[in-house]
């Protein structure tokens, strides 16, 4: 798409339009968020959300969570021989519990406190996730994070995290891959339900094309990457990045 005005909705409503400062600095963001994503296996919410917000607050959610469908399935074609579809049987109704769970918490308390403990738990579960304490991906482990997965997705657009720590010690591959068949998953029933609350529409999904060239580009750059950091990098990373959406999601709470 071009940063030419897209002026009519389809139902007699008009939109001010994509300007090409914008559309260039949108698409930088996005590349630079799937880089990572495509890097590590997360990231691209936890880097495009707050600057997109700050280009044009109607690029989030749905813009850029149909952008994050495109990267996801780039990712997980690439590394889709690593990924252990065994385990998606446990994580992904996990997501479906977390995901109603967090609707139903939102209905009796307040988002920014429902914000600040799961900002608080997952500066806690980083914290455990960098000392000598592991948790291997089991039944019980990924049903659970998968859970978390839902209700922090829901809250906060930043769902890799919990998944991420409970992978931190596998082969860069198969983290990636598994994480982002599991976001691809994720992804959808969001998309999905955003739709069917009349949260997208023509608009969104006009603006969704506007950031489509820049997932491809960041994903391009991140076989580079991504070689690097499996030279023993991932988990580091991996902690780095919990830790500073564990904090994001605190500050923006408080």
């Amino acid at each position: 798409m071009s940063a030419r005005d897209v002026r009519d909705t389809g139902e007699g409503d008009s939109f001010p339009p994509v300007t090409l400062g914008q559309f260039a600095a949108a698409n930088l963001v996005i590349a630079a968020g799937a880089l990572l994503q495509g890097s590590v296996g997360f990231g691209l919410a936890l880097v495009a959300a707050p600057l997109l917000v700050l280009i044009d607050p109607r690029l989030v959610p749905g813009p850029l969570l149909m952008a994050s469908l495109a990267l996801t399935t780039l990712v997980t074609w690439r590394d889709f021989k690593s990924v252990r579809l065994a385990d998606l049987g446990w994580s992904l109704p996990g997501r479906v519990v977390g995901t109603a769970v967090a609707v139903a918490a939102l209905s009796v308390v307040p988002e920014r406190r429902l914000q600040l403990l799961l900002g608080l738990v997952m500066l806690v579960s980083t914290g455990l996730a960098a000392s000598r304490i592991k948790v291997a991906p089991n039944p019980l482990s990924l049903f659970g994070a998968g859970t978390m997965a839902g209700v922090t997705g829901t809250l906060t657009s930043i769902g890799g995290p919990p998944m991420a720590l409970i992978y931190r010690d596998e082969t860069g591959p198969r983290l990636r891959g598994t994480l982002n068949a599991f976001f691809v998953f994720g992804v959808t029933i969001s998309l999905i339900g955003l739709a069917l609350s009349g949260h997208f529409g023509r608009e969104q999904a006009l603006l969704a094309l506007a950031l489509m060239p820049g997932a491809p580009v960041g994903f391009v750059l991140s076989k580079h990457t991504a070689g690097v950091l499996d030279g023993g990098y991932t988990k580091p990373v991996i902690l780095a990045l919990s830790g500073l959406a564990a904090a994001l999601v605190v500050i923006k709470a408080l």
